[in-house]
């Protein structure tokens, strides 16, 4: 089946070279070939991209290190598609993920399927600065989630993001953005899912799901989109910030984190309650450094899962806070040392869990930029409850 629906990707690629009006070959990082119909009422960007991770893992106790594992994996590989139909106001995204980490997860509510897609949306600039988006999609939540994996400053994302991101789900967004003055920009955004994460295909079981986003940039846009990129490689000539805030609240959320995790089951099929997530988060760069950091809260308004008769089935909404403080500087155009501290406080009384702390300590050397690197890191998980962890990681990037 995977074989199947991979050759049934090449081909479609291939038929559509073969009716297109002009193939280009761009430059390194901005895709494999340009595609444009020969009426002009249509384009196609295709894209392809790989990283490969190595892992060794120890556990860190009085008697040293111990208990060493170490995994080769290839984290990501994707196909993406992107361009306009019909006019360049109505613009699409395609992007499909063929590796075991992009498509596991798989469920009765997915048709015990592989999830192949990640994102499958179109957005319609309907009108001066608004722009309809419909759907599957990231949720305009936390700015780590948003900031593609293609484009990350370390290895990978931070603790916070693991626990309480709201990742992607099918729906409407509604964007707009507005000046307050000529270099003040204010970004909004509003969303409305279905609440249980992607690829779902079996209905609803819960509410909906509500995001709304703000975004402010006192001192204007950033080079290059770089409030969605990792690092300052186009070392800001001016200093440049954006901070932003999320509200999500999904109502009679079935999952334990939200549209996230696992879902939460009782005696008369699933255990549902309102779940809301807080983010505020904010990047700067200036000149080759770079700051980001977040703050993540979740709360739900009965967060013990219970039967019908009251008594507790031993699940629970994940509830807690997160902070995630994140820098790095360029030592050169290529070469980049990064460091980030990250705390999970879970509501103990709740999960019965204790607080996370996690120190990480990377090195990027950019080749090609984001779109071909190596990066490393080592970092030390302190657990309250349990054995520490020391792990490290090598990975390459390769974007095409």
């Amino acid at each position: 089946m995977k074989f199947k629906s991979i050759l049934i990707t090449i081909s479609m690629i291939a038929f559509l070279s073969a009716n297109a009006q002009e193939t280009n070959a761009p430059k390194f990082g901005k895709g494999l070939f340009n595609l444009v119909g020969k009426d002009s009422t249509w384009s196609m960007n295709v894209g392809a991209r790989m990283q490969f991770l190595a892992t060794t893992q120890w556990d860190s106790n009085s008697d040293g290190l111990t208990n060493p594992e170490t995994s080769f994996l290839v984290r990501r590989a994707r196909l993406k598609f992107g361009g306009f139909a019909f006019s360049p106001k109505l613009k699409y995204k395609l992007e499909l993920g063929l590796s075991n980490r992009d498509i596991s997860g798989a469920s009765e509510f997915t048709s015990n399927a592989p999830r192949y897609i990640l994102d499958a949306v179109v957005k319609w600039n309907f009108y001066q600065n608004f722009e309809l988006w419909f759907g599957q999609t990231k949720l305009p939540g936390n700015r780590e989630r948003v900031i593609s994996s293609a484009n990350l400053q370390q290895v990978d994302r931070s603790l916070l993001n693991s626990r309480f991101n709201i990742d992607r789900d099918m729906g409407f967004q509604l964007r707009h953005h507005f000046n307050l003055t000529d270099t003040f920009i204010v970004k909004e955004a509003f969303s409305i899912a279905q609440g249980e994460g992607r690829n779902i295909t079996s209905g609803n079981l819960g509410g909906h799901q509500y995001t709304t986003r703000l975004e402010f940039y006192p001192f204007g846009n950033f080079t290059s989109k770089g409030d969605y990129k990792g690092s300052d490689l186009k070392f800001e000539k001016k200093p440049k910030l954006a901070v932003g805030v999320s509200y999500d609240f999904n109502n009679d959320a079935v999952k334990n984190r939200s549209n996230q995790g696992s879902y939460m089951t009782n005696d008369v099929g699933f255990y549902s309650t309102n779940i809301s997530t807080v983010f505020v988060d904010a990047m700067f760069k200036y000149k080759g450094f770079s700051f980001m950091g977040e703050f993540a809260n979740r709360d739900a308004a009965d967060p013990l899962a219970k039967n019908s008769d009251g008594t507790l089935t031993g699940a629970e909404v994940q509830v807690g806070n997160g902070l995630n403080l994140q820098s790095g500087y360029m030592l050169s155009k290529t070469l980049e040392l990064s460091g980030r501290y990250t705390n999970i406080d879970w509501d103990r009384n709740i999960t019965g869990k204790g607080a996370e702390n996690q120190y990480t300590l990377g090195v990027s050397k950019y080749i090609a930029g984001h779109k071909l690197k190596v990066q490393t890191d080592v970092s030390y998980l302190d657990l309250s409850d349990k054995t520490n962890e020391l792990m490290f990681r090598l990975q390459v990037d390769v974007h095409f």
